[in-house]
């Protein structure tokens, strides 16, 4: 039914364009880690600056939902704020929140939120690239080959040349990612903290490439395992000082979070976690 106010069908998207993509979601939760191909609608944003995720949120988002949008963990960045606010203008009824606890859908780029999601919300992540093959194979066509036969022999030569050269695997987000055993996923530009959230979620995890027009997920009690050497284990972002201490934020004290670096006004390097709604739960 149009909407006289905003003169948009509820959800902006028409209903042919929800129900491929709701299609595309069952197939990829039906087969985790497999990239769903759909028709990418064109969004009244630029590709890549979140087109495949907000198809995503709009054509799962209902009247009795309640949304969260962050953008590198904050709430109150530009993306987010503008996302927020084109999804409450075409979605009328829908409850805005900045508490992870409240939301039942969570629009995210580059970060998972550090309160343990739930069974019943869905984390929906912006995928600037959704294939981590691209990285040594050009052609398409191949790739498709190699992720159907579980070929990533020339992935793990290239965490090997990593290690070889820098004594270290130096991928920073967009970490290779096996799941349930078969499917290698790119988990989206989050930082390699943020992966191991992703295993044994109790929420659904839903990723859209908007410009390379895929879809994929992670669904609830899935093994996500990122690629690593048996002597060589996976490990997250170092945030000791010189002195072997874990740094602490500087807002709220947290020695848990995941932490950005920023300069104070006398120019000083502080650190601040990067989720603003557990920063400030912590000051409460």
């Amino acid at each position: 039914m149009q909407n006289n106010a905003y003169r948009y069908q509820f959800g902006f998207l028409d209903e042919d364009a929800k129900k491929e993509i709701r299609r595309a979601l069952l197939k990829a939760v039906a087969i985790p880690g497999y990239q769903v191909p759909y028709a990418s609608r064109e969004m009244p944003i630029a590709r890549g600056f979140g087109t495949g995720g907000l198809q995503i949120t709009l054509s799962l988002i209902g009247v009795d939902d309640t949304l969260k949008v962050i953008d590198q963990g904050s709430d109150d960045s530009v993306n987010a704020i503008n996302i927020r606010e084109f999804i409450s203008k075409t979605s009328p009824g829908i409850k805005l929140t900045k508490h992870t606890e409240e939301a039942t859908l969570i629009q995210s780029r580059h970060r998972i939120p550090e309160i343990p999601l739930k069974q019943g919300q869905i984390l929906v992540l912006q995928v600037p690239y959704p294939d981590p093959l691209v990285v040594v194979e050009a052609s398409e066509e191949k790739r498709k080959t190699m992720h159907g036969e579980g070929d990533y022999s020339r992935l793990w030569v290239k965490l090997y040349e990593d290690m070889v050269k820098f004594s270290e695997i130096t991928i920073s987000h967009r970490y290779p990612t096996r799941i349930n055993g078969f499917y290698t996923i790119d988990p989206s530009p989050i930082p390699r903290f943020d992966v191991p959230k992703l295993h044994q979620s109790e929420c659904l995890n839903l990723f859209g490439a908007g410009r390379e027009k895929k879809i994929y997920a992670v669904p609830p009690y899935t093994k996500a395992e990122p690629l690593s050497f048996k002597d060589i284990p996976f490990r997250v972002e170092d945030f000791t000082d010189e002195k072997g201490q874990r740094r602490a934020c500087a807002r709220c004290g947290s020695i848990t979070s995941f932490l950005d670096e920023l300069l104070n006004s006398q120019g000083e390097k502080v650190y601040q976690c990067s989720d603003s709604d557990y920063c400030d739960r912590n000051l409460l």
